[in-house]
């Protein structure tokens, strides 16, 4: 490390990660990039009068004197030529010195955001990242050429960048820009370095949830929709005296962005993923997303599904199922294998159930024969477990700890039966009719487990309309009984029977409720399936006559009773309050990069 050229390799490393940081890697805007026609990486070799000049320069000082190096050798480092050269010797010091490789790798990852500029106003520094270079794009190519030729020359690469990428990623409070150029280059170095794709989705995944989870749908659409009120008091007041067409325009272009802070760096996210799972879905006109199918359902099933009240990140997997009828089918097998593993626990058969339902009646791209499929799936393993209760020669009763699969799969048939009743009865009114009578729902309602009591109310008024309607079954004697009984539902315990005010630790829900987001919602909007109340069913419930959202027919309704099978708190019953939650506003998608 002495020789000349071991103090070359060393200086010329320093110099780029400080030179390249600040003259480098600024940013302006990632629209327009994508993760496959990214440039090509040039082939490099070292050698020529450049480098000679910069070994020159470089190789008297020590390693306790880079600092002062870097400030001499910035603006040389601006020279493509150099850059090039220095590509050369970064693959060069990273096989001949690997002691230099997590050094060289953070380094490179380091500059993925935005650098961090002081801007002093009132007296007061405030921190932000640096927007304002158009060479930024540029810049974050260099990075990934330099990551590529460390992959090259060292091909453990992907074992010791893993940890650094989770290190540098920025505290989720970052600024929507910081996030989004992350997030971006992360995904983009998953394109030549395929081996850590899962572990980026991963990590990737697990901060968005972090965001999702923290801002429910109610306080998002209280936000939203004040926004929106003041917007127009305020359009309204301008209206007689504004006639600049620019601030008419500037307002069009702002009506994409969310009100809410957190709601706007989850949309920003979500709009970078899901344009990955486009590009990475759609090469040269043909479907590869085998492989990716198989990394996301991986992160489902280890970050998504375990989690509670999310209600946006599970719509990657949505949009990637939209692509190919094969992964839908396969995403809803998985789903069924999951709720009727015994040896899962409850809290994930519960889970998978909702999920399975959801998927099913909200999902445009799942053909009516899959939906029956799947029917004739749930109502077996229904009518099986009840089989089994009645069997077992006990008086089976509403405990929703030790028989929530079926509560659950029993809300899922009734969901999915409230949504695809329509495309089941359409073609072939007389066969429709037929099959959904062949599914021997009335032994359902009027088992001795009485699903229609522990289900969400609004579920079963809904049903209970459209069955009486087709005259498949009568559910409203069950109904009218259940609410006349008040006794609380108990669960059993080590001590005996309790009563308890939690009996349903998932408090169950229908994760594909409608999408806030508005831009990554523009993805979403044509293939999502919103709630049509038919004109000629009168739904018999104690509605308190307040007027319904389209995509509301729960009539807000969040279940006080102990016992109930509910949805996420403020799912369904906020939406009464702002129509912009139905589907997405009509505001034009743009791609983040």
């Amino acid at each position: 490390e002495g020789s000349l050229a071991g103090s070359a390799f060393t200086s010329v490393n320093t110099a780029f990660s400080s030179s390249v940081g600040k003259e480098l890697l600024r940013f302006t805007c990632i629209e327009g990039r994508d993760f496959l026609n990214t440039p090509p990486m040039k082939t490099v070799r070292f050698g020529g009068t450049v480098a000679e000049t910069f070994i020159n320069l470089m190789c008297h000082k020590s390693l306790n004197t880079w600092n002062e190096t870097l400030l001499m050798s910035e603006s040389i480092l601006l020279i493509t030529n150099l850059v090039e050269e220095y590509l050369a010797f970064l693959g060069n010091l990273v096989s001949a010195q690997t002691v230099y490789l997590c050094a060289c790798l953070r380094m490179v990852v380091s500059h993925f955001i935005p650098k961090r500029v002081r801007i002093c106003e009132g007296g007061v520094d405030i921190s932000d990242s640096d927007d304002d270079d158009e060479n930024l794009p540029r810049n974050f190519d260099r990075c990934h050429q330099a990551l590529q030729v460390i992959a090259r020359y060292v091909p453990s690469t992907s074992r010791f960048l893993m940890p650094i990428l989770h290190e540098k990623f920025p505290f989720v409070q970052k600024s929507s820009r910081t996030l989004e150029c992350y997030v971006h280059n992360l995904l983009r170095v998953t394109v030549y370095i395929p081996s850590i794709r899962r572990e980026v989705l991963e990590v990737i995944i697990g901060k968005m949830l972090k965001l999702d989870v923290s801002a429910s749908r109610s306080e998002i659409e209280e936000v939203e929709e004040n926004a929106m009120q003041n917007q127009t008091e305020e359009s309204a007041e301008e209206g007689l005296f504004d006639m600049d067409e620019d601030v008419s325009a500037d307002k069009s272009c702002r009506t994409g962005v969310m009100t809410h802070p957190v709601a706007e760096r989850l949309d920003t996210l979500m709009a970078v993923v899901m344009a990955y799972i486009r590009d990475i879905c759609h090469v040269n006109g043909k479907h590869t997303n085998g492989d990716l199918y198989r990394d996301l359902l991986s992160v489902f099933d280890k970050l998504i599904l375990p989690t509670h009240a999310s209600s946006h990140v599970q719509y990657t997997v949505f949009y990637l199922c939209s692509f190919r009828q094969a992964l839908a089918e396969a995403f809803l097998d998985h789903l069924w294998k999951i709720l009727q593993s015994p040896s899962q626990p409850a809290v994930l058969r519960q889970a998978a159930a909702g999920y399975m339902g959801s998927f099913l009646a909200r999902a445009k791209f799942i053909p009516v024969a899959t939906v029956r499929a799947c029917l004739d799936l749930l109502l077996p393993w229904i009518h099986h477990y009840i089989d089994s209760q009645d069997s077992s020669g006990r008086q089976a009763c509403c405990d929703v700890n030790l028989h929530g699969p079926f509560y659950t799969a029993c809300q899922s048939v009734f969901y999915i039966i409230i949504f695809k009743h329509k495309a089941i009865l359409e073609g072939n009114m007389k066969k429709g009719l037929a099959y959904l009578q062949s599914l021997n729902l009335e032994r359902v309602v009027m088992c001795q487990l009485n699903p229609l009591k522990v289900c969400l109310s609004s579920v079963t008024s809904v049903f209970a309309a459209i069955t009486r309607k087709y005259q498949v079954v009568f559910c409203y004697t069950i109904i009218e009984r259940n609410s006349r009984n008040t006794l609380p539902v108990v669960h059993s315990s080590t001590g005996g029977d309790r009563v308890t005010t939690n009996t349903n630790p998932l408090d169950s829900f229908f994760p594909f409720d409608p999408y806030l987001l508005k831009r990554s919602g523009q993805l979403i909007e044509p293939l999502y399936q919103v709630w049509e109340e038919p004109a000629d069913t009168e739904l018999h419930s104690t509605k308190t006559g307040q007027q319904e959202d389209e995509d509301d027919f729960l009539c807000g309704e969040t279940p006080q009773a102990e016992g109930v099978v509910g949805m996420t708190p403020g799912s369904y019953d906020s939406n009464l309050r702002s129509p912009s939650s139905v589907g997405s506003p009509p505001v034009a998608f743009q791609r983040p990069f």
